[in-house]
């Protein structure tokens, strides 16, 4: 869902936001009250329309401490935040993703937030979801939305093809997922299509479910990649999916998800695996009289184990209201105003007195499958490795897309993974 590009695009963005009165320079105070900065991510309408409503809500309630809303963009984020942070002028209130914080936080631009937070929020939110934004042992954020990987599927061709509907107490195996999309496929018909023009954090995140780390934390604290066979469990699946059994199409492979759905819509395709917020799109794009429903992607060693990297609030280190912007933060995270930014954004709460709501555990659109991962997301691989985005885009990035394309093998995915990703990493560990 969310692509950091770092482009003059980026910045050409980082200067508009700035130029808009985006930033945090002064001591933030207007007609004797204090003015705060939120910028938000939210993108989808109903997202947008539930922060700003919280934010006219807090307003209301608190009229010496007025938050100003922000629109920021996921697609410019990093290199706009950078560029907010080195000229001072970062908002106040930070929206953005736990994989994006760890050099933030290194940098000393995000505040620590363990005594800024109210304690009903800290106890709320799991422990396992906390890590996703602790870093030497500071918190940097508080992790808030969450989505896993599902299967969306066509009903009737799952019907019809009469294979086993896996269920999250009984999921398909990586093996069985391999049989079931080769039995899918017929004359015009693609088993499966995995969009995957940022192939790196669906290949890792899935792959806890087979035992795959490939990121090792030494006894230094230094970290290194190696190459297990759990690592090899869901990227050889792909690869096997689309170069030897042809039930998964090559064409997919250069697409995001998004292009992957009018192919869902029209039989090419009998199943995606996507992220649980894309359900929002199949509900406003499908055609009259699509059947669709939402199956838990496969299961390894590890059972249903996902990482993943939850949307975040955080505040900057520069902010001269540390306390009132961690006030609000707590405020938009009650568990009742959890569930609605979840709803608006069709994504999970990390929260658990907000992902225990009824409303969140139907089986309309596939709610109830969600809810019933949230226990099995973990905190992505590399979520605090210094190093890892240039990892990614240099290294990782083309290892994968020729891998999955038949280009090179898997002695070659592994030379250059860990090889050539030990390098860069070394540089950033030194």
């Amino acid at each position: 869902m969310r692509a950091l590009v770092r482009t003059a695009a980026a910045a050409a963005t980082a200067l508009a936001l700035l130029l808009t009165g985006c930033g945090g320079g002064g001591d933030g105070r207007a007609d004797g009250r204090i003015t705060i900065r939120f910028q938000s991510l939210a993108w989808q309408k109903e997202s947008v329309d539930a922060n700003k409503q919280l934010v006219k809500e807090w307003n209301a309630s608190h009229p010496d401490v007025r938050v100003q809303y922000v629109q920021g963009s996921w697609d410019s984020v990093h290199d706009q935040l950078l560029t907010s942070f080195e000229g001072d002028e970062a908002p106040d209130v930070i929206h953005d993703a736990s994989d994006d914080l760890a050099d933030f936080a290194h940098g000393g631009y995000l505040a620590d937030l363990r005594t800024l937070l109210p304690d009903r929020l800290t106890a709320d939110i799991p422990q396992r979801s906390w890590r996703t934004s602790t870093f030497d042992g500071g918190v940097y954020g508080v992790p808030f939305l969450q989505e896993p990987r599902v299967l969306i599927a066509n009903t009737r061709l799952l019907k019809a093809s009469g294979v086993r509907i896996p269920t999250p107490a009984h999921p398909w195996s990586w093996t069985e997922f391999r049989r079931v999309a080769k039995k899918l496929t017929g004359k015009g018909r693609y088993g499966v299509a995995w969009p995957l023009k940022e192939p790196v954090s669906l290949t890792l995140n899935l792959g806890l479910s087979a035992g795959g780390e490939l990121f090792h934390r030494g006894a230094d604290g230094k970290v290194t990649l190696a190459m297990h066979a759990g690592d090899l469990v869901v990227p050889g699946t792909i690869h096997d999916q689309v170069n030897t059994d042809h039930s998964a199409a090559r064409t997919a492979l250069g697409m995001g998800g998004g292009d992957a759905l009018p192919g869902l819509f029209g039989g090419k395709y009998a199943m995606v695996p996507l992220g649980f917020s894309y359900r929002q799109q199949v509900v406003e794009q499908a055609p009259k009289g699509f059947e669709w429903t939402v199956l838990p992607a496969p299961a390894g060693r590890a059972g249903l184990a996902q990482g993943v990297s939850p949307q975040t609030l955080s505040v900057a280190e520069d902010s001269p209201h540390k306390k009132e912007a961690a006030a609000f933060i707590g405020f938009l995270l009650r568990p009742a105003n959890m569930v609605r930014l979840a709803k608006g954004d069709w994504m999970l709460p990390t929260g658990r007195a907000a992902l225990a709501d009824p409303s969140l555990h139907t089986a309309d659109r596939g709610w109830a499958t969600g809810a019933a991962l949230a226990g099995a997301l973990r905190s992505a691989p590399a979520q605090s490795v210094r190093g890892y985005p240039e990892w990614k885009d240099k290294v990782a990035t083309p290892a994968f897309q020729e891998y999955y394309s038949g280009a090179i093998d898997a002695a070659e995915l592994r030379k250059r993974l860990v090889e050539n990703g030990n390098r860069v990493l070394a540089r950033y560990q030194r």
